[in-house]
């Protein structure tokens, strides 16, 4: 048994392995390259919205402009909730933002009419609610704790306008609405993560897009996944002013701890989202009157200079989590606004696993004791015997 686990190589964390073909994103780690079915994600972050990215997720093509229109008013017309399912949260209203999350999207599976319907077409329109829905249950969770009422969704706005919307209920600046629309396409699908390796692993044993999408949110909430914008905040507030950035990331790097924001599971360079968030953090905090926030995280990137000839990056959550602050966001928000983000890239995910679909089974290698007799407990000594 030794020589078999000795000679059998491990892939901790299937780091490496390819288990699927998938014909939506591409990601080259070495350049720094990411593209959705074949788009730049800076020519879609700068020229594209989250609505037709999400179409374009879905469908495999741009839309046209009859097409675009159309899906955005089924996404419009999808903005309701149960009340059902608003009475479960406001009984949570003391839970995290996360854990809402996750049992809302479930207890959602009670009454959509496609729920066991896992044909590509249904999978197609429970995915158009479930887009809109999402955001729903967020902003009426963040009101509800803080007691008042959730706001109703403005057939009137666009999907991010929507969402500050039912936030604050207050109509957002331009400028805020398009930082959360170019956050929401930067987050919207990212290959085979964590969370959504999470979701095929459900939809491969036949479950509904309902189960697949709860067990990508419950990954999601892991501190390992997506928890890097909240940390972010937290690290700028605790260096409090530009000055003190470089003794902060040298006191880091020295007791071998990781600064937050930095590095990524799949980029060797600069996360190719973090340029598109960085130029809207400057100009919104200076609008707001609160360029501190944008000066601390320069001054941590010159700090960090050193280190990026080792793949110690900029990543996308740097700049977001600052956008999320100046707009009165809560820090426990940040991960469901991601999690808003990446509905239509965990349902692509699905639709590509329903396609040729196979239970997913990895193994583990043994290497526990060998073969020994059961002793009756009678006849059992304890080390404390």
């Amino acid at each position: 048994m030794t020589e078999t686990i000795e000679a059998t190589k491990i892939h901790r964390g299937l780091r490496g392995v390819y288990f699927d073909r998938s014909q939506c994103t591409f990601i080259d780690g070495k350049a720094g390259d990411l593209r959705y079915r074949g788009y730049s994600i800076h020519d879609l972050a700068e020229h594209s919205n989250f609505e037709e990215t999400a179409w374009l997720l879905l469908r495999g093509e741009l839309p046209t402009h009859a097409q675009l229109a159309t899906f955005d008013a089924d996404l419009k017309a999808a903005r309701t909730l149960p009340e059902a399912v608003v009475d479960l949260v406001r009984v949570m209203k003391s839970a995290h933002p996360m854990d809402v999350l996750r049992t809302a999207v479930s207890a959602l599976a009670a009454f959509d009419p496609d729920t066991h319907d896992n044909s590509h077409d249904a999978v197609l329109r429970k995915a158009v609610r479930l887009t809109s829905q999402v955001p729903m249950i967020v902003a009426a969770h963040a009101r509800i704790r803080e007691g008042q009422d959730p706001v109703a969704p403005d057939a009137g706005l666009s999907h991010a306008a929507n969402l500050l919307w039912m936030f604050k209920g207050e109509k957002p600046s331009g400028e805020a609405v398009a930082l959360i629309d170019r956050d929401l396409v930067l987050h919207a699908e990212h290959g085979s993560n964590a969370s959504s390796f999470a979701a095929r692993v459900v939809i491969g044993t036949e479950a509904s897009l309902h189960a697949a999408i709860t067990a990508a949110v419950a990954t999601l909430s892991g501190p390992a996944h997506g928890g890097a914008a909240e940390d972010v905040m937290l690290m700028a507030e605790e260096i409090g002013d530009a000055s003190r950035a470089s003794d902060y990331v040298r006191q880091k790097r020295k007791a071998g701890e990781p600064v937050t924001g930095f590095g990524h599971r799949v980029y060797r360079t600069e996360d190719p989202r973090a340029r598109h968030m960085r130029a809207g953090v400057e100009r919104l905090s200076r609008e707001m009157g609160q360029p501190v926030w944008f000066d601390i995280l320069q001054a941590v990137v010159a700090a960090m200079a050193p280190y990026a000839r080792h793949g110690v990056n900029v990543n996308v959550d740097f700049y977001s989590g600052v956008v999320y602050h100046l707009l009165g966001i809560k820090r426990d928000l940040f991960v469901p606004i991601f999690a808003i983000g990446r509905i239509p890239g965990w349902v692509v995910q699905v639709l590509e696993q329903l396609e040729n679909n196979i239970l997913l089974r990895p193994l583990t290698l043994y290497a526990g004791p060998d073969p020994r007799p059961y002793v009756p407990l009678a006849d059992r000594q304890g080390k404390s015997d």
